[in-house]
This record gives C-alpha cells, structure tokens and sequence, in this order.
C-alpha cells in the first residue's frame, strides 16, 4: 500500500514540475487543495488563489528532482520530502533546495491534492 501511494504521490509532484501543467489553470485547479499554502524558498509566502493567478504567467525552470520519502502523517494526509535542482531559463545558476509537501486525500473527489508546500535553498548536494 505505502509503496504505491509513495509512486502515486512521486508522479503527481513530478507531474507539477512540468512546464505545461504549471502553464494551465485547471489542472493545478485539479491537484492543488482549496487550504494550498506555501512557503517559497525566496520568503514569500502564498495560498491557492495566488498559485492559479501567478504561475501560469511564469517561465517554467528546468527542475530535477530525487531522494524522494514518504511520511504517513494520518490515513488521508502524507509528507513528501526531496531534494530538487532548479535552473531558471533566463539564467546558468543551479539552485538547490530542500523541499516538503503535504498531500490531502480529497474525499469529495477520491484524489489527493497537494495542501502544502515549502521549498528551501541549500548548499550543492
């Protein structure tokens, strides 16, 4: 069971990674809870309404991301934490960071969504 939800939650943060879902509004509608609060790695810190507003309006940076665990914090809410690389279009640096994301079983509509994210900036691993 923890294996598949581990691949399951893996594929859906990887798939929020990808240029053309971050681009459109309906589906980060689709995989981001209506509670969605985010600490970014820059200190800003957002909710859903600003993610469906802002993102899709941004340059998609190359991400990689791996050393993926998998922490049941209760039967409908889990922790997935990373580490990811980061490298805007426009730029050569390669950013590293640390990450977090809480993922709620929504059962409204039988899918999990992401309810929280925190990204942190850390040294070349």
């Amino acid at each position: 069971m923890l294996t598949s939800l581990k691949q399951k939650l893996v594929e859906l943060e990887l798939y929020l990674l990808k240029s053309d879902v971050r681009s459109s509004p309906a589906e980060l509608d689709l995989l981001i809870h209506e509670d969605f609060h985010e600490f970014g790695a820059s200190g800003a810190s957002f909710g859903k309404r600003e993610v469906l507003e802002c993102l899709p309006k941004e340059k998609c940076p190359n991400f990689c991301a791996t050393s993926f665990e998998l922490i049941m914090l209760s039967e409908d809410l889990a922790q997935l934490r990373y580490r990811a690389t980061m490298k805007k279009q426009d730029e050569f640096t390669v950013r590293y960071s640390l990450r977090s994301s809480l993922w709620k079983l929504n059962e409204d509509i039988g899918e999990w969504q992401m309810i929280f994210h925190q990204g942190t900036y850390c040294e070349q691993f």
